[in-house]
């Protein structure tokens, strides 16, 4: 009986150390992701339009939609993990998290201690102007000597401030920063500004919508390249999502997010 009751006993203590460790037969990271059928995804939900939360206490924005599209096309259960910006990466390499979107910029001391997914959105900047415009705008600094229209709060608010404003090449009085990307378009569309400086995708939609302005200038200014971040060596997730990536690319899934956020 004893015996019995050891052997019992033993086969217990093995069971119990197997479901600390997972009891995983999984190769690899995303292997382990698609065994539990859910992926820990980190994000400072304090960056709109990429991601913040609404009043009822839902994360919504750019890199939100992007990354629930992506965890359907894994076939997992997507859960957020919201923490301060700093943290996020410290979360990735010490597991605490699968992986973290929130506008990551690439940069070569970033990507020694983790990797990067392919870029999912290059934020150009375009000059949009009236058709009937008259001035010349052959270099980004050339707008200083118009009434020049921004979103505030944006990225090409702070190229604006920084470059032009800070530096007195463009009068503070000829800055006129918008709530919305559609107001600044209409007040341009009626000459109460001059040229609008905004994100390129949705000031395509706008000038296709609302006829009567051009796109003058486009390139990258204030900000650049998107990347989700992933552990470092994780091969396996790593062309995971960039394939997700490429597909979304393809079918203008990222486009039309585009719109969705930076055009209102």
């Amino acid at each position: 009986m004893k015996r019995i009751v050891v052997l019992v006993s033993l086969l217990v203590a093995v069971s119990i150390v197997l479901s600390a460790c997972g009891g995983s037969s999984a190769a690899n990271h995303l292997e382990a992701i698609k065994e539990a059928g859910v992926i820990k995804v980190g994000t400072s939900a304090d960056y709109p339009p990429f991601e913040s939360v609404d009043a009822n206490g839902n994360k919504v924005g750019f890199d939100v939609d992007l990354m629930n599209e992506i965890a359907k096309r894994l076939g997992v259960e997507l859960e957020w993990v919201d923490m301060p910006f700093d943290s996020l990466i410290a979360a990735v390499q010490e597991g605490k998290i699968d992986a973290s979107i929130s506008a990551f910029n690439y940069s070569e001391e970033r990507d020694q201690t983790i990797d990067f997914s392919d870029a999912y959105y290059t934020s150009e900047d375009a000059f949009t102007v009236a058709e009937g415009f008259a001035g010349t705008i052959t270099n980004p600094e050339d707008i200083a000597a118009y009434k020049v229209g921004v979103q505030t709060g944006t990225t090409q608010d702070s190229w604006l401030t920084d470059n032009l404003v800070a530096t007195g090449k463009l009068p503070e009085e000829n800055l006129f920063r918008y709530d919305r990307v559609d107001q600044a378009m209409l007040d341009l569309q009626n000459g109460r500004i001059e040229v609008m400086m905004s994100d390129f995708v949705p000031a395509q939609a706008l000038v296709d919508e609302l006829g009567g302005l051009t796109i003058v200038y486009n390139g990258v200014l204030s900000s650049g390249p998107m990347n989700i971040v992933i552990p470092d060596g994780d091969a396996e997730l790593q062309q995971a999502i960039n394939d997700i990536l490429k597909q979304l690319q393809e079918e203008g899934f990222i486009n039309a997010l585009a719109v969705k956020y930076f055009a209102e």
